[in-house]
């Protein structure tokens, strides 16, 4: 099958292709606190790390069903800071729970019974029972009209400023133990993954030099 969305064509099928061939998607399990000392959390399915030197990660947020743009891309750009939290399959209610469209005074902390730590750099907390997590420093938004109102999307990139990462998670190699840990990952419509399972594949002639930059491995 082919069709054109620029040209408006519909695939036919009973559920959109597209929102579930660019997979698995990591999630953004961003928090946050507002300027009023609101504190937010929330799951964004578009997320990802854009480079390593400085380390820096995006995620992007459609508009709110209640109106408006997401409490969480508006706390980023007032305070300066939002940090994600790796969602895995033990904290996967809570992530879902998260997920709810809620009004700025809610904190989803507490409605998704999940424990606040502090950050050292950024103002608002973290999960506590999320082993690792990104404090970033809010760089800049995109904004990405379409026409629609809620597909709008705010592209929100941070610099990573800190790092946490619970010790019982790193294996004696110094690598982190993926598979304990179990991260989750977004399929589309409702469906998600776990990681369960690795196989490693080393880049063909690629040199030693080339070969520790892409493990990121200290040489």
């Amino acid at each position: 099958m082919h069709y054109s969305p620029k040209k408006g064509e519909h695939h036919g099928l009973p559920y959109d292709p597209f929102k579930s061939s660019a997979i698995p998607r990591p999630i953004g399990w961003i928090s946050t606190t507002s300027k009023e000392g609101v504190d937010n959390l929330a799951p964004y399915s578009q997320y990802q790390n854009l480079t390593w030197d400085p380390p820096m990660v995006m995620f992007a947020a459609n508009q709110s069903v209640l109106g408006g743009r997401k409490d969480t891309v508006r706390n980023a750009e007032e305070t300066g800071w939002f940090v994600w939290n790796m969602a895995t399959w033990d904290l996967r209610e809570a992530v879902n729970i998260s997920s709810k469209a809620a009004p700025a005074d809610v904190d989803e902390f507490e409605m998704a019974g999940v424990t606040k730590k502090s950050c050292t750099e950024a103002p608002g907390p973290r999960v506590a029972e999320s082993p690792v997590q990104f404090e970033c420093e809010y760089v800049q938004t995109v904004r990405i009209p379409t026409g629609n109102d809620v597909s709008t999307v705010d592209l929100v990139i941070g610099r990573v400023a800190h790092v946490h990462i619970a010790d019982e998670f790193i294996l004696p190699s110094g690598k982190l133990d993926i598979l304990n840990i179990k991260p989750i990952a977004r399929l589309g419509y409702y469906d998600y993954t776990v990681v369960n399972e690795i196989f490693e594949m080393k880049a063909p002639a690629a040199s030693e030099a080339e070969l520790a930059g892409l493990e990121g491995k200290n040489v």
